[in-house]
């Protein structure tokens, strides 16, 4: 079976850019002038997937109000005769993309988001996307479509992976391979000294629907939470999992640093202002030198 769904867990409250997302959303935080959502969902486009399902709760409503048609501003754009503007407002969602949502009432974990999403995923395989996890593939069609791809042509599911530093083990999932590349093994945010490896899960999957009976059995862990490196774990046995090494630069954007990179290396490259950017980046390191 083809991957057509993508499921992007959004419900999170993004407290580590408080006081700006009490308001807004962290997802639709932009990167120089597009909310990382919207990167995901083009990700997810060009990866040939027409639907997504939105994993949100009731206060964040602005991320639906960000894909949904604005008649209003359209009007204004249109009688003032900015068109490029216009067309930008208009490819918010890309033309056949369709947009579900569920609401996760309560943060109990990933895989319990996931999980929320069965009613409208089904038992399809599906992808999931971590909108945090931007993932700048500016060569290519993005990490998305050669999993979709993999899966298609060989029916693989798999992980998108990086090698971290040892010492931050404990961030990640981490994943045991087999001789012939398989992964064997997961083990979520091991301590350094008893990690397996250091080959990090980063937010891409692409899953067997089957993952929804296996996360209604995993029992939870700590903070209460329902694990997706667990489920998986559950299914492994029975399913071949490969780990992808993608193509292009991961910023880790649930944080600042990461954040910060992902908008100076993506604004360096904006037609508008990246000249000047550049030229202003090279000038404070010349008046620090």
């Amino acid at each position: 079976m083809s991957v057509d769904v993508v499921v992007l867990p959004v419900a999170g409250l993004g407290t580590r850019f408080l006081p700006a997302t009490k308001a807004v959303p962290k997802e639709l935080l932009p990167v120089v002038d597009k909310p990382l959502i919207q990167f995901a969902i083009e990700e997810a486009y060009r990866a040939g997937i027409r639907e997504v399902v939105l994993v949100t709760n009731p206060s964040k409503k602005a991320i639906q109000d960000h894909f949904t048609p604005d008649p209003a501003l359209e009007g204004v754009l249109q009688e003032r005769g900015k068109d490029d503007l216009l067309a930008v407002v208009r490819a918010v969602l890309p033309e056949g993309m369709t947009l579900g949502v569920v609401n996760q009432d309560e943060a109990l974990g990933l895989g319990h988001a996931i999980l929320c999403a069965e009613p409208l995923v089904g038992n399809r395989p599906f992808a999931v996307m971590l909108p945090d996890d931007f993932i700048d593939d500016e060569r290519g069609t993005g990490c998305l479509a050669d999993m979709v791809a993999l899966h298609e042509g060989h029916g693989d599911y798999s992980l998108a992976v990086e090698e971290v530093p040892r010492q931050r083990t404990d961030r990640y999932g981490i994943v045991s391979l087999t001789s012939d590349k398989r992964i064997c093994a997961m083990v979520e945010k091991p301590k350094p000294e008893s990690a397996p490896s250091t080959l990090a899960v980063v937010g891409r999957y692409v899953l067997p629907g089957e993952i929804f009976d296996a996360l209604r059995h995993v029992r939870p862990g700590a903070g209460n939470e329902i694990q997706l490196t667990d489920g998986i774990s559950a299914l492994l046995d029975r399913f071949r999992f490969v780990p992808h090494r993608f193509a292009g630069v991961r910023y880790d954007c649930g944080n600042k640093m990461g954040f910060l990179m992902a908008n100076v290396m993506l604004g360096m490259r904006d037609p508008d202002v990246g000249a000047s950017l550049r030229e202003w980046i090279g000038s404070m390191a010349g008046e620090r030198a």
